[in-house]
């Protein structure tokens, strides 16, 4: 028999206090990642008795290039075909997610799967901008190279040209003559390293916890539903393999608040509408609850070391067969 979920019995015991336990306490770990490593400057960038020229920002493991958007990993590979890739995966990514909530309706919105899907299909949305961009920079720079070298002044680079403050603004804006990204530079590298490790736990639950242990039979293979649990980690890793993006680890942190996130707005629907929990396991009665959320807590350091891995991968095998023409910044 199902217990009403919005009995404040259901609530109040020892395994949601476990399962909460768990929840936010990973949500609070995300948190001092963030405030720690986040944004371009390092906190030792800060430090106070040292000389004007230490005391300037460093550079952290947060930055994000703008460049990096949209440039493709290979100098030989335009920007044009990064901005074709993007531009199909969000079309056919969009095209699916549309047909599901037509032929399922908007309860599937319940599903990790479909948040997940969707934030995919917005960080393609997102990254085709950001490429159309990048193909007008390029292009302009390319008409550039090849114009009148003689129009360009350069700068003058004597110390006492330059004042303190300025080089601090500048140093804000660019480092080593790269700009930094702003606002929505940062949320796609958000956006990237979030789905890089959500869609390997969508797909991986699924098809290795869900389907052949949990719910095989309240599963009708379809179209849809092996597309919503196979195109999302498909469409990412061709981007991978196109892009320049980084890799920091400590961004493991938005994909635990995105798991998070979606876990307390299950128990917040829940707490006021006594309906069915899209996985098994979020059920509160089972004797278990807490170690199956412990151990999908645990579930997103492996995912995102997949993914890593595939990272690594791809950078050894592109140093071993175009050493000259890997964009990879460190």
């Amino acid at each position: 028999m199902v217990m009403d979920t919005t009995d404040p019995g259901y609530w109040l015991n020892w395994r949601f206090l476990l399962c909460a336990t768990w929840v936010y306490s990973c949500m609070a770990l995300a948190c001092y990642l963030i405030w720690k490593y986040e944004g371009p400057s390092s906190p030792a960038g800060n430090d106070e008795g040292v000389d004007r020229e230490e005391a300037r920002p460093k550079i952290g493991p947060g930055v994000v290039y703008l460049e990096d958007c949209w440039k493709p990993c290979l100098e030989e590979i335009h920007p044009a075909w990064l901005l074709a890739f993007r531009l199909v995966s969000f079309l056919f990514m969009a095209s699916v997610l549309v047909s599901d909530v037509i032929v399922d309706g908007w309860t599937v919105f319940l599903y990790y799967t479909q948040w997940t899907f969707l934030l995919v299909t917005l960080y393609f949305g997102l990254g085709s901008v950001l490429s159309i961009y990048g193909c007008y920079r390029y292009a302009c720079k390319t008409d550039k190279s090849d114009g009148d070298h003689g129009s360009y002044i350069i700068a003058p680079t004597g110390e006492s040209t330059y004042d303190d403050s300025i080089k601090r603004s500048c140093f804000n804006k660019t480092h080593d003559g790269r700009e930094i990204a702003g606002f929505w530079g940062y949320l796609f590298q958000i956006m990237f390293q979030t789905n890089a490790g959500a869609v390997m736990l969508t797909d991986m639950v699924f098809w290795f916890i869900l389907y052949p242990f949990l719910a095989r039979n309240q599963y009708q293979m379809n179209f849809l539903l092996i597309g919503t649990h196979s195109l999302n980690a498909l469409f990412i890793i061709g981007d991978t393999a196109l892009n320049s993006l980084r890799f920091p680890w400590f961004r493991i942190s938005y994909f635990m608040l995105w798991t998070g996130l979606f876990v307390s707005v299950q128990w917040i629907i829940h707490a006021n509408v006594s309906i069915w929990w899209p996985y098994p396991f979020l059920d509160l009665t089972y004797p278990r609850a807490p170690v199956w959320y412990l151990v999908v807590a645990l579930l997103h350091f492996p995912c995102y070391g997949l993914f890593a891995l595939v990272l690594r991968i791809k950078k050894s095998l592109l140093e071993s067969w175009f050493p000259h023409s890997y964009t990879y910044v460190k």
